[in-house]
């Protein structure tokens, strides 16, 4: 039997003094982040997704990149290119941004097809291919990407190959009036972020992950409930597409780590329903007649017509 875990406790604990308000985004990022996956936050800008973002890599002490996108980003501005050196005669390769631990990829909407499906391989094969070399990614390996509402002016939709490929999509959303007078009364605390100490090492990190992965268990019936959920998506009338088999491994994956963050070794109905709404609106093509926030409501809808095992 696992028992809650003390290193989550300390990071949400430590972590929640610098983001007031935003206890559930930082534990959904987390779950993303141990079941090694990427995450999709859509919400408007000033909302505190970069300062997520540059709190999680400095607690876990990680490298952290940031690739800020905008209409002219190029992909070689994210993978890097090779520039010719007079002395040794010969192209040198200069990394960019994407090979840290942790990539903040800011209002990837802004930047231009092209330029997203530079990521696409990255994201899925925690890999990159540049002029015939392939260059793997250092371990751990955590997108998050931050996209304004599309109909803002001047953002490109992801497509739905570049959707699948982040394994929870959330919003952070306003703080509360009593966390907003702390922001107020104590002022923004991102500069101390930089110079916090980490709380794990690397290798702890990747423990946890691995931990998670192999050591907890779920039954036959509850694999048999997340695909009677994948089904149901595939068979509704409001969808012309239902999850991928990588969306399946993704709700398996996720369904784990809130397990291990809930001091279980074994997934149960509700670590999946809780995670439904972030693993799944995202992975599903719906009919054009249905927006955003329907999207969500039959979702969770279909997930509640689902049986669940005893």
């Amino acid at each position: 039997m696992i028992f809650k875990n003390q290193t989550i406790e300390n990071i949400i604990s430590f972590l929640s003094s610098y983001l007031h308000g935003k206890s559930n985004a930082l534990k959904f990022s987390l779950i993303t982040f141990f079941s090694k996956g990427h995450l999709l936050i859509e919400d408007l800008p000033g909302l505190g997704k970069t300062t997520l973002a540059i709190a999680i890599a400095k607690s876990l002490g990680l490298e952290l990149g940031r690739i800020q996108c905008t209409s002219d980003l190029l992909p070689s501005d994210i993978t890097g290119l090779s520039v010719y050196n007079k002395t040794s005669a010969a192209f040198d390769f200069h990394k960019g941004p994407i090979f840290n631990n942790i990539v903040l990829v800011d209002e990837i909407n802004r930047a231009t097809p092209k330029t997203q499906s530079a990521l696409l391989e990255v994201m899925g094969e925690k890999q990159v291919t540049i002029e015939g070399k392939t260059y793997k990614m250092n371990k751990p390996f955590f997108v998050i990407a931050t996209q304004n509402p599309i109909e803002q002016f001047g953002t490109f939709p992801l497509p739905e190959s570049q959707l699948d490929r982040f394994m929870m999509k959330i919003s952070i959303g306003y703080a509360s009036r009593s966390a907003e007078m702390q922001i107020l009364q104590s002022g923004s605390k991102r500069d101390e972020l930089y110079s916090i100490q980490p709380i794990v090492s690397k290798d702890e990190v990747l423990a946890i992950q691995q931990e998670i992965k192999e050591k907890i268990y779920i039954s036959e019936k509850v694999l048999s409930y997340i695909l009677d959920i994948v089904e149901a998506t595939r068979n509704a009338k409001h969808c012309l597409g239902g999850i991928s088999t990588r969306g399946i491994l993704a709700i398996s994956a996720t369904a784990k780590a809130r397990a291990y963050f809930s001091g279980r070794d074994f997934v149960i109905p509700e670590d999946i329903k809780e995670l439904a709404e972030y693993t799944i609106p995202h992975r599903v093509i719906f009919k054009e007649e249905y927006d955003t926030s329907s999207k969500k409501e039959i979702i969770l809808s279909l997930v509640e017509k689902i049986p669940v095992p005893i």
